[in-house]
């Protein structure tokens, strides 16, 4: 009688690699990222709107807040301002460059927050989108509106500096102190230009979208381009190494020889 054989195991399934990982953020910002820019370039009563109401109520409370206001311009013109943040990101490249193993990843920065600023002058310059007019301007700003230079900027430098932290492995305080310096960061900067009444808030939204949709490109394009050190397998299509080869087992039958 003929036993039946056992079904095999599943095979285990395979380590998540870096590019799945990112892929569910990747469509989520590019899906949110490619709404937002279709409802404000068809001029979306119901977005246009919304963003008239809170525009409206926030500079009546900096009219009313002179302290604030100044508080607010010198943080967005001087600390967040867009070349405050590419100032910071020409030290990491320099430091980076400081060690031959990460020039690579120095081009890499200046390239991204290059083409990070070309899409953002793209974008203003294909929509042109008018900034608010106020009878009592509180601060002044000029060319296009959508999307926010400012946001974008901040979102892009400091989104790409603190990944680099994190995979040089800083110590924790480091990393919940740079943590905690970008996100208060981020997120004052696109509030002090709807405070200020330079920019709506959907501006500030898409800088914030198109920020973070370009950190999470450049870091997927970094995994998979960049070039292995030197005395190391190039990576396989799947984002793995090779397994080292082994040497195959002696057949031999003589005895091992004794050291001497």
């Amino acid at each position: 009688m003929r036993t039946p054989h056992a079904p095999a195991p599943p095979a285990p399934r395979g380590p998540r690699t870096p590019a799945r990982t990112a892929l569910a953020p990747a469509v989520l910002l590019g899906a949110a990222s490619a709404l937002l820019l279709a409802l404000v370039a068809v001029e979306w009563r119901p977005l246009l709107d919304l963003d008239a109401g809170i525009s409206r109520t926030t500079h009546r409370w900096a009219v009313a807040e002179d302290g604030l206001t100044q508080a607010a311009r010198v943080l967005t013109d001087w600390v967040w301002d867009p070349w405050t943040m590419r100032l910071l990101c020409a030290v990491a490249v320099i430091l980076l460059l400081r060690r031959p193993a990460a020039r690579w990843t120095a081009g890499w920065l200046v390239v991204v927050v290059a083409l990070a600023t070309a899409v953002q002058q793209g974008l203003k310059a294909a929509l042109g989108r008018e900034r608010p007019v106020w009878s009592d301007p509180v601060d002044t700003a000029h060319y296009a509106a959508f999307p926010s230079g400012h946001a974008m900027t901040a979102t892009v430098v400091l989104g790409l500096l603190l990944w680099l932290l994190r995979r040089h492995g800083v110590s924790t305080m480091v990393w919940r102190t740079a943590l905690t310096v970008a996100a208060v960061s981020v997120a004052g900067v696109g509030l002090t230009r709807i405070w200020l009444g330079v920019h709506w808030p959907t501006d500030v939204l898409g800088g914030w979208l198109f920020g973070a949709s370009t950190v999470v490109a450049a870091v997927a394009a970094h995994r998979r381009l960049r070039p292995p050190p030197r005395g190391t397998a190039p990576r396989r299509s799947d984002g793995r190494r090779p397994p080292s080869p082994q040497l195959a087992p002696s057949t031999s039958d003589d005895p091992p020889r004794r050291p001497r």
